[in-house]
């Protein structure tokens, strides 16, 4: 691969990049390179900085040192707003307070807003586009159920699907399995999956702390601890028992079973 290609290929560079809050280190010396179409997973104990460096991604915080480069843009010589537009943000906390329908908050990504603006009519490609991505998040049957009736899962599916609708080509998703049951977690993995099967351009960064809820299509991962890298790269190589344990300063015993990975505490046992 040429140098040039290589570049055109990097989505997100962060380099050696700090965050000092309150005289307070969130995060020291990050150097991560993602590249188009690679599926990343932030993972790390709670206060660990996993949030906090997805939001330099996601161009909604600046670093106090160090450069962060989204789709080839700096922050700090971009217009964040002009850049936000161009990333798809998945906030299971989405702030809705109106009983809108799946397919109204599906649109409201169209215009990059929480609620329908005031006398916006979507387009008929708009329209079709909402309903396409209602389709391939498996909503198609819930497509006029209102948000307060919808369970957690649905909320979920519909929110990336409504991050979806300006064909982003970054996905940025803070834990979207938080409060989910395990039949529910597993129809959103699935749902991200396929996503990530049908659009091989997409490039995705998921921030968990629970191994059980990446899916099988996670290509690398980063382990944060106290703000720090302390391991980074393909998740085969990252996500073992060693690397984990460590992150979480507990004996973590890590497996693999059709693609999927699992935590257990304690050490593994010998047979």
């Amino acid at each position: 691969m040429s140098l040039d290609h290589a570049r055109a290929d990097v989505v997100l560079n962060a380099d050696k990049v700090d965050l000092v809050r309150e005289r307070r280190t969130l995060l020291d010396q990050v150097t991560m390179t993602v590249l188009r179409g690679e599926h990343w997973a932030l993972i790390g104990p709670n206060g660990a900085g996993k949030s906090t460096l997805l939001g330099i991604l996601g161009a909604y915080t600046h670093p106090t040192r160090g450069t962060a480069e989204i789709l080839g843009r700096r922050l700090g010589r971009v217009d964040v707003q002009e850049l936000r537009r161009l990333i798809g943000q998945v906030n299971p906390r989405h702030p809705l307070e109106s009983a809108r329908t799946v397919r109204e908050v599906v649109l409201t990504g169209a215009t990059g807003t929480i609620e329908l603006v005031p006398r916006w009519t979507p387009t008929a490609d708009e329209l079709r586009r909402a309903d396409e991505l209602i389709g391939l998040l498996g909503l198609a049957p819930r497509a006029d159920a209102r948000w307060p009736n919808l369970s957690q899962g649905e909320r979920g599916r519909t929110l990336i699907a409504r991050a979806l609708m300006p064909d982003p080509p970054l996905l940025l998703l803070d834990e979207p399995a938080t409060g989910l049951d395990v039949a529910a977690r597993e129809r959103l993995l699935a749902s991200i999956d396929q996503l990530r099967a049908e659009r091989p351009g997409l490039t995705t960064v998921l921030v968990t702390h629970h191994l059980e809820e990446l899916p099988t299509s996670t290509s690398h991962a980063l382990l944060l601890r106290e703000g720090r890298v302390l391991a980074s790269g393909p998740a085969g190589d990252v996500l073992t028992t060693e690397l984990v344990s460590a992150c979480f300063d507990h004996p973590i015993t890590i497996t693999r079973h059709g693609g999927r990975w699992a935590a257990t505490a304690g050490p593994a046992l010998r047979g």
